[in-house]
């Protein structure tokens, strides 16, 4: 088991490396090979005044007079060690971990993520707890009760979800539990560290909107996983030997059952954590997402290239304790 979790922690490193020199490609490379120039990217920076000498100036600041590989050598150096930026006026540090400079606010870029990501965690966790609650339990319901209007109600109930974008939900809940009947506040974000009860009271609506649809999918796919195990052998053996039929369903057959789960949920809460966009758009909230999207909207590549790699750090950290609870939940893995 040990030197199956360091194999996937070397190969996690290893994708992280992987998916920072293609970010950081694509951001700085790929604008080059569709027509832009070095004097044209530095533009960007300068203001409404297109000096010759300020942008030659913004040029040498921002390292684009140096090869690409210089200019990726520095940033990644900046992630474990930190760095300097020049914003024309000063020197600015960077601490370690530094994800850049966004000399469109002129602000470091780990900075803002760190402002954003509190906000992300609130809204992804909160309705992965959700979805994982109710998902499951409908689904081991619809499968125990198959048939029946148990069986019925679950499933009519987890296609409406899935048919449901959080586009629509969203606005839907806004609507009849704010605007008319006036259960909850109007959306915003509040930190729970500031006012516990009116924060739990704001994410209410938006952790029901994202989780809607997904706790649907996973009903349907433990409902089809629990009535593929509840027909093998080694379940109708455990009922042979007496074991209570609590034992049997939630030891043996939801433990059989949950590999598919596992997978899902890992990848599910890994696009979670790097933003889900939609839920921040719709409730009003700072996160990860909405600002990405912000950042996309004024050309900030810093910004831009540092949500992408702690997005994709989020993805690759799901799957990889995925991969460790494969071993919990399958001892076939570890073999």
């Amino acid at each position: 088991m040990i030197t199956y979790i360091i194999r996937r922690l070397f190969a996690a490193v290893v994708l992280l490396f992987v998916i920072s020199l293609i970010t950081f490609f694509i951001f700085y490379v790929f604008p080059r090979l569709g027509g832009q120039t070095t004097e044209s990217l530095a533009s960007q920076y300068v203001g409404k005044t297109q000096d010759p000498k300020a942008i030659a100036g913004v040029i040498h600041r921002f390292g684009f007079d140096q090869s690409v590989w210089v200019q990726y050598g520095r940033y990644i150096r900046g992630i474990f060690f930190g760095s300097d930026y020049d914003n024309g006026t000063a020197l600015v540090n960077c601490p370690a971990p530094c994800l850049g400079y966004s000399f469109k606010t002129n602000t470091l870029v780990s900075t803002e993520i760190g402002q954003w990501l509190p906000v992300t965690l609130s809204l992804s966790l909160g309705a992965a707890v959700l979805w994982l609650v109710f998902g499951v339990g409908v689904g081991i319901a619809s499968a125990l009760r198959r048939g029946t209007w148990v069986d019925r109600a679950g499933m009519i109930t987890a296609l409406i979800g899935v048919s449901l974008p959080v586009y629509f939900i969203g606005p839907l809940l806004v609507l009849l539990f704010t605007v008319n009947w006036h259960i909850f506040p109007d959306p915003k974000w509040v930190a729970p560290s500031d006012n516990f009860f009116e924060w739990l009271s704001l994410m209410i609506l938006p952790w029901t909107a994202t989780a809607f649809g997904l706790a649907a999918l996973y009903a349907r796919l433990t409902r089809v996983g629990m009535l593929d195990t509840m027909n093998e052998d080694f379940i109708r053996t455990a009922r042979a030997k007496g074991l209570p039929e609590r034992t049997v369903i939630f030891k043996h057959a939801l433990r059989a059952a949950l590999t598919p789960i596992v997978t899902i949920f890992g990848i599910d809460l890994g696009f979670a954590l790097g933003g889900v966009v939609l839920a921040e758009q719709v409730f009003s909230l700072p996160g990860i997402g909405r600002e990405a999207v912000t950042a996309v909207g004024q050309d900030d590549l810093p910004v831009i290239l540092g949500v992408t790699i702690v997005a994709s750090a989020f993805i690759v950290l799901a799957n990889l304790v995925v991969d460790l609870l494969y071993g919990v939940v399958d001892p076939r893995v570890r073999l």
